[in-house]
C-alpha cells in the first residue's frame, strides 16, 4: 500500500520516509512518529491505517541520522537496543527531521502528528516548537512530563497507560497540572498498549484512544 521516499532536513540530511495514500481525495495529512525500534512493520501498518481514513500519512525514519533502515522488534534485546541508537541521535535533528516530514505534508492539506513512545514525546515537542502543524497526539510519551512547561501552539490531546512501568503517574500528574489547557486520557493499560505486536497490548485502550484521535483529527484537520 505504501512506498518509501527521501526527506531532506533543513541541514542537508536525507532520511527515508514511509507514505501511505488515501484512496480518495485526501482529508489533510498526518504524520506518524515512531518509537524507539525504527518505522518497522507496526509504524507501517499504523502509517496504513490512517491512510484508510482518509489521510495522507508519513512516517519519518528518525534513526537514520545514525543508521539506515534500522527495524527492531520487542524482545528485550531489541528494546535495548532502540534506547541505545536513541541515545545517540541528536534532539536537534530529530526535530529537524520532523519538521522536514511536517513541510513535505503541506501541500495535502492541514497536518497532523501523532506520536508513539518516543514519538508521543516528540508529538508534543512538534506542537510547541515546529511549524505547520495542526494538531498533534501523543501516546506514552515519556518526554512530555519535561517538558509540560512548554504551551503547544496547537490544539494537543494525550494518552497515557495508568500502570506504564515507563512513565509513573507523578509525571502524567505534572503534565496536567501544568497543561490543563491539554486533554489527557488514562487508560487501564500499560505501556505500548496500543501496538498490536508487544505483550502489553490492550485491545479496548487502543480501541477508545484511536477514537478519540480520529474524533480529534476530523475535528482539527478535516
Amino acid at each position: 500500500m505504501g512506498q518509501t521516499l527521501t526527506l531532506t532536513a533543513k541541514d542537508g540530511h536525507k532520511l527515508g520516509a514511509y507514505r501511505a495514500d488515501p484512496t480518495g481525495k485526501p482529508r489533510g495529512a498526518i504524520v506518524v512518529i515512531q518509537e524507539i525500534f525504527g518505522v518497522n512493520h507496526h509504524m507501517r501498518h499504523v502509517t496504513d491505517d490512517f491512510a484508510q481514513q482518509g489521510y495522507i500519512a508519513v512516517s519519518p525514519a528518525l534513526f537514520d541520522r545514525v543508521e539506515k533502515g534500522i527495524e527492531l522488534g520487542y524482545d528485550p534485546k531489541s528494546i535495548e537496543s532502540g534506547r541505545d541508537i536513541r541515545g545517540k541521535v541528536p534532539f536537534d535533528g530529530t526535530l529537524a527531521d520532523l519538521q522536514a516530514a511536517i513541510d513535505y505534508a503541506k501541500p495535502f492539506g492541514k497536518v497532523g502528528v501523532v506520536g508513539y513512545c518516543w514519538g508521543g514525546g516528540l508529538a508534543f515537542l512538534s506542537a510547541t516548537r515546529l511549524d505547520g502543524v495542526a494538531a498533534a497526539v501523543g501516546y506514552y510519551g515519556g518526554m512530555v512530563a519535561a517538558h509540560a512547561q512548554e504551551k503547544p501552539r496547537v490544539p494537543v490531546i494525550l494518552h497515557f497507560g495508568e500502570h506504564d512501568q515507563s512513565i509513573p503517574m507523578s509525571d502524567v500528574e505534572k503534565v496536567k497540572q501544568a497543561r490543563p489547557d491539554v486533554p489527557v486520557y488514562i487508560y487501564n493499560a500499560g505501556h505500548g498498549f496500543s501496538c498490536d505486536e508487544r505483550g502489553s497490548y490492550n485491545a479496548e485502550a487502543s480501541k477508545v484512544a484511536l477514537e478519540r484521535t480520529l474524533k480529534f483529527f476530523a475535528e482539527k484537520i478535516g
